[in-house]
């Protein structure tokens, strides 16, 4: 018998009655070559990203050879490990002399050094308990602090000082701006005089006695002893350049002669609590006849005094048989007037307005004559007002992202654009009432 034919040399396909379809042939052909052309088309996908990587690597060489430094100061800008010198909310200048008008709603940090020393009893407590919070000590600078530096710096002080008033709502940052002046005065070398909050001279004083080198007067020598400590902390090292230019006689067996270091005569306030209120009437005097001198150890002179109306209003002091104390009767209140005078060269008076711890006043008053009365501003006249206003747009803004920066703001509904509106409805922009609604988030 003859065996069935299976082979497909002419390119059929067997079949099992044993014949081959012409069309057959073709067909397969047509198969594998799809097959094959499938079978390329993967690879070539494949290597899409071996041919893209080598591409990338032959541009980059190319492009390093002909301009290699172009290609080295465009990946130093870039590298996300080198800080901007700039942010949106915060500036790296931490320095108040070269703060300008473009550093305006950003937030510097003071050096922890400076706070010390600047502002052992200086800045107000929500603000100190904040530095606790954040680890750190934010100002923002503003236009007011802005505009009274740039006076600073083009007044001439060879004539006599001019007096400057920080004034606006309540909570709209009057003590912070002062702070941030005081701090370009140090960092200029001047000698800092801050009374940071007067009214606490007028109410609430543990210890009223009578003075015994003037009848009539009252001390108050636990503020002046704090007082005298926190002087001598922020300008120690001018203490000992001043010199005394008169004797004082403290008691029978106490005086601190002529020609002596300024320290000795703190010092001597500090270890006698009793004598301590005529030692700041003596240190105030001392200051303001050697400000601005051309001797060896001259010096600007900077009066800062949170709270100025303070030393014109009424005070919640009694004396023994019940009546008021008046200001001008407080040793330190009388002593303090005399540096607000414009009698002396040499340096500047900075003060801010206060309704905090205005007493006897309306809370809407935030004006000079509505809080200085008639007879504080007769004595203040003349004087250069500088107004002090809510956060604009662009201060909110930096206060709104320095909080969420600081993770200050936890609630989720805080962090949306609606949670942002709602806040600038409740505060007004009101930078201490922002704080405060913040605290609880």
């Amino acid at each position: 018998m003859r065996g069935r034919r299976t082979d497909t040399a002419a390119g059929g396909v067997a079949r099992p009655g044993g014949g081959t379809s012409p069309t057959d042939g073709p067909a397969r052909m047509n198969a594998v070559q799809r097959r094959d052309c499938s079978s390329a088309a993967a690879v070539k996908v494949m290597n899409l990203p071996r041919l893209y990587h080598r591409l990338r690597l032959t541009a980059r060489s190319l492009h390093c050879s002909t301009n290699g430094q172009q290609v080295e100061k465009v990946a130093v800008a870039v590298d996300p490990d080198v800080p901007s010198q700039f942010s949106v909310y915060r500036t790296s200048e931490n320095d108040p002399t070269r703060h300008t008008e473009l550093h305006a709603g950003q937030y510097y940090t003071l050096p922890p050094a400076h706070v010390r020393t600047l502002f052992p009893h200086g800045l107000p407590p929500r603000f100190q308990t904040q530095m606790k919070t954040f680890n750190e000590a934010c100002v923002m600078v503003r236009q007011p602090a802005l505009e009274l530096i740039a006076c600073l710096r083009k007044a001439d002080y060879s004539k006599p000082a001019l007096r400057y008033v920080l004034y606006g709502e309540k909570g709209c940052g009057k003590t912070l701006s002062l702070c941030h002046v005081l701090h370009f005065c140090s960092t200029q070398g001047w000698l800092v005089l801050h009374v940071p909050d007067a009214h606490l001279w007028v109410k609430n004083c543990r210890e009223l006695l009578p003075s015994s080198s003037r009848p009539g007067r009252f001390d108050q020598p636990i503020q002046a002893l704090n007082w005298l400590k926190n002087f001598k902390t922020t300008n120690e090292h001018f203490l000992s350049k001043i010199k005394t230019t008169q004797r004082y006689v403290w008691t029978k067996r106490e005086s601190t002669e002529e020609g002596r270091p300024l320290g000795e005569l703190v010092d001597q306030g500090v270890s006698r609590v009793k004598s301590s209120s005529d030692v700041v009437g003596a240190l105030l005097r001392e200051l303001r006849l050697q400000a601005g001198g051309a001797a060896e150890g001259a010096f600007r002179l900077a009066v800062a005094v949170d709270g100025v109306n303070a030393l014109w209003g009424k005070t919640t002091l009694k004396k023994e048989d019940k009546s008021e104390v008046l200001p001008e009767e407080l040793t330190l209140i009388h002593n303090l007037r005399k540096m607000l005078r414009n009698d002396w060269c040499g340096g500047a008076v900075l003060t801010t307005l206060s309704q905090t711890g205005s007493l006897f006043k309306p809370r809407s008053a935030y004006l000079p004559m509505e809080l200085l009365g008639e007879e504080g501003f007769d004595n203040m006249d003349p004087f250069v007002p500088i107004p002090v206003s809510n956060y604009s747009d662009k201060e909110f803004e930096s206060c709104y992202l320095y909080y969420m920066d600081r993770n200050w703001l936890q609630h989720p509904h805080s962090r949306t654009e609606d949670g942002k509106k709602e806040l600038i409805f409740l505060s007004s922009r009101n930078p201490s009432i922002l704080e405060r609604l913040c605290a609880f988030l």
